[in-house]
């Protein structure tokens, strides 16, 4: 009221002089008031309690300014309306005015009262037509926007208060403004939000910021959006983390302890050294190994030779094979030398030997057969260990039936392999699409959950819920096309084309919920369109 009478009595005053000046005091009072009432069109104002209703039944994430009075929540509607901008498409942003009559009903049946709370403002999150949560992170931007890409995900790194000594870098252009302007030495993180080392690092990593405060910069940034390929390619980020130490702006050593302690990290800071060159792993064939290592050619006559043989076929990359390695050895180690052994023990590296991989329709590492008088009897998936190898071939037995896979059992779940998995996903909107490995415990878990989504969603033509298993024939050169650093990585795929990872929850909730918002994008185009019509 005071501004207003303030400026009818320079408008008095004014009226002495040229009626262009009236003009300008009159925008000059008028445009603070104008400025506090401008709300984004992308915010939808509600005030009545059906209304409310609609809203959450026909939008699955939405987040809800609660404002005391019409101008209580003036600077979270600014911030609010950028973020409206951004998680267009995926995410609702709603404002209820508690302060004016249909308001003051509405907030009542809903219990929500923004007077008890500081600045007169409380923002809350509803999920699937019912309230998941108060929004308590960060009044910032970032914070929001990714809260809304993710509302069940975890906080941003910079989020955590004990991670303030970490210079946290957004942008490409601040990332070369630090590299300019920074004198002390600079040890950057490049990680991705979903890496499971990286999440394990973090805290190490920032209480190694404290411990060198003020000597050096410790600092972490996201490279995991494309925007950051070519920033990726220019400093070799192959895989996350990647740690890349500076001084004055030149890069000059990658940091490779992953295993390492805050100590380590601000000891070795202290004395950069480059990484050790990495020793060739020698091949097993050329190792000095006790296993009968064969090839194409050798394959037949060996067996010819060899009346009982247990054959491992294996890939050089396969972890489990590496794993396998040393106890296959050991048991060779007896059986191949011992005067009166029942059989003998071999393997072949299918990636180089592959004529004999595909004769016998290996599919995934390690698979280990036994052979007796030149032919193939039994597949024994359940031999890994020394002493089980050693029993068997003193009395070799069926194994037990194996355990029916994922994907011979009846479900709604795509399961696709490198020679479809193009074609299909092009013909579907929305494909969530879970890469996995038969043996991986997490996949376990999540199978039983994903296929209950992928039941739901059957008869919608446009969605599919996919699987890909990262282990059987070519499969693994496709997840690693398509970015897959460990089990289960979930993507989602819009028309065949790659959009983003989908780090939300494994449970049947989190699966059923990321398609039904989807859905509700589509559905809020749809009613758009005919308004427009």
């Amino acid at each position: 009221m005071a501004s207003w009478n303030r400026c009818g009595s320079l408008m008095r005053e004014a009226r002495m002089s040229t009626s262009s000046l009236v003009l300008l005091l009159l925008l000059v009072c008028l445009l603070p008031v104008l400025e506090a009432v401008k709300v984004s069109p992308l915010i939808e104002k509600v005030n009545d309690h059906k209304d409310f209703k609609k809203l959450l039944r026909t939008r699955t994430n939405v987040l809800v300014l609660y404002t005391k009075t019409a101008t209580s929540g003036d600077s979270h509607l600014k911030l609010l309306s950028d973020v409206a901008q951004t998680v267009k498409g995926q995410g609702t942003i709603a404002w209820v005015n508690c302060g004016d009559s249909e308001g003051r009903k509405l907030c009542k049946k809903v219990k929500v009262d923004p007077s008890s709370k500081r600045g007169g403002a409380e923002l809350l999150h509803y999920k699937d037509g019912t309230f998941h949560t108060e929004y308590n992170r960060p009044a910032t931007s970032k914070s929001m926007v990714a809260f809304l890409k993710d509302p069940s995900g975890p906080p941003l790194w910079e989020e955590n208060p004990e991670a303030k000594d970490v210079a946290h870098i957004e942008t490409e252009k601040d990332f070369r403004k630090l590299l300019k302007k920074e004198e002390r030495p600079i040890l950057i993180m490049f990680y991705a939000p979903w890496c499971g080392v990286c999440k394990r690092m973090q805290p190490i990593f920032q209480q190694a910021a404290t411990e060198t405060k003020g000597k050096y910069v410790l600092a972490g940034m996201n490279v995991h959006p494309a925007e950051f390929d070519g920033l990726k390619q220019e400093y070799d980020v192959k895989g996350y983390p990647t740690f890349c130490y500076f001084e004055k702006g030149k890069f000059l050593h990658h940091y490779e302890n992953y295993g390492a302690t805050a100590k380590d990290i601000a000891d070795w800071i202290k004395n950069p050294q480059a990484p050790q060159p990495k020793t060739p792993e020698v091949p097993w064939s050329e190792s000095d190994s006790p296993v009968f290592h064969l090839t194409d050619e050798s394959f037949d006559v060996f067996l010819e030779e060899h009346p009982t043989a247990l054959i491992m076929f294996y890939a050089p990359w396969c972890g489990h094979c590496k794993k396998m390695k040393p106890e296959y050895d050991e048991a060779a180690e007896v059986l191949n030398k011992g005067a009166d052994s029942p059989g003998v023990l071999a393997a072949v590296d299918t990636t180089v030997h592959k004529a004999a991989g595909e004769r016998f329709k290996i599919s995934g590492f390690p698979t280990v057969k036994y052979f007796e008088k030149g032919e193939e009897k039994y597949t024994l998936p359940h031999l890994r260990s020394k002493d089980k190898i050693i029993e068997f071939m003193h009395n070799p037995q069926a194994p037990p039936p194996p355990e029916q896979s994922w994907e011979d059992k009846p479900s709604s779940v795509s399961h696709l392999g490198s020679e479809d998995f193009r074609e299909a996903l092009k013909k579907k909107k929305h494909a969530l699409v879970m890469f996995y490995a038969p043996w991986c415990p997490h996949c376990k878990n999540a199978v039983p959950h994903f296929t209950a989504a992928a039941e739901l969603f059957k008869e919608d033509r446009k969605i599919a819920y996919a699987a890909v298993d990262c282990t059987r024939g070519q499969n693994h050169e496709l997840c690693k096309q398509e970015s897959v650093e460990g089990y289960p990585t979930f993507n989602y795929y819009n028309y065949g084309k790659f959009v983003e990872k989908y780090n939300g929850d494994r449970g049947e909730a989190g699966f059923i919920g990321f398609m039904r918002s989807l859905r509700g994008r589509d559905q809020e185009k749809v009613v758009k369109r005919k308004e427009e019509l």
